[in-house]
């Protein structure tokens, strides 16, 4: 007769599973928002204008003729950057399974997005200095 193995019981903390369920519908709903966000960013970007027109001067008067565009662009890049480092923390879990390798790369994945994201909306509440606009850009007004 064989013997039964006894299940090894593990401590996990209580707010590592209510963790995962708001990551996990976090995916989904950044999922869905991203689609008309990136499909509209396709069509005014590539579409509607020409990708040689787009210089410091487009970017200019789209950001400051209605505050909407920046939180537009917020949306897409906040959306879209913690949806693929959330992705990327699925992949790391499902292929690095020594415990310490996968802490490490979650830190460096996460220490390296909050870097882009602060960069990003740096760029966002900063805009394109009047100074550096190129020759022949009409004034505001």
């Amino acid at each position: 007769m064989a013997a039964i193995p006894k299940a090894v019981s593990r401590s996990v903390p209580a707010i590592r599973p209510r963790l995962e369920v708001w990551l996990w519908a976090f995916m989904r709903i950044s999922g869905v928002l991203l689609i008309p966000l990136a499909f509209g960013h396709l069509a005014i970007m590539h579409i509607i204008n020409n990708v040689h027109d787009i210089n410091a001067c487009f970017v200019y008067y789209r950001w400051n003729v209605l505050f909407w565009w920046r939180v537009y662009d917020a949306l897409l890049l906040f959306l879209a950057y913690i949806h693929g480092l959330n992705g990327l923390r699925y992949v790391i879990d499902d292929y690095v399974h020594h415990r310490g390798w996968n802490r490490a790369l979650k830190r460096v994945a996460f220490i390296g997005g909050s870097l882009v994201i602060l960069a990003g909306t740096i760029a966002l509440i900063g805009g394109v200095r009047v100074t550096a606009l190129p020759q022949g850009c009409p004034p505001l007004g």
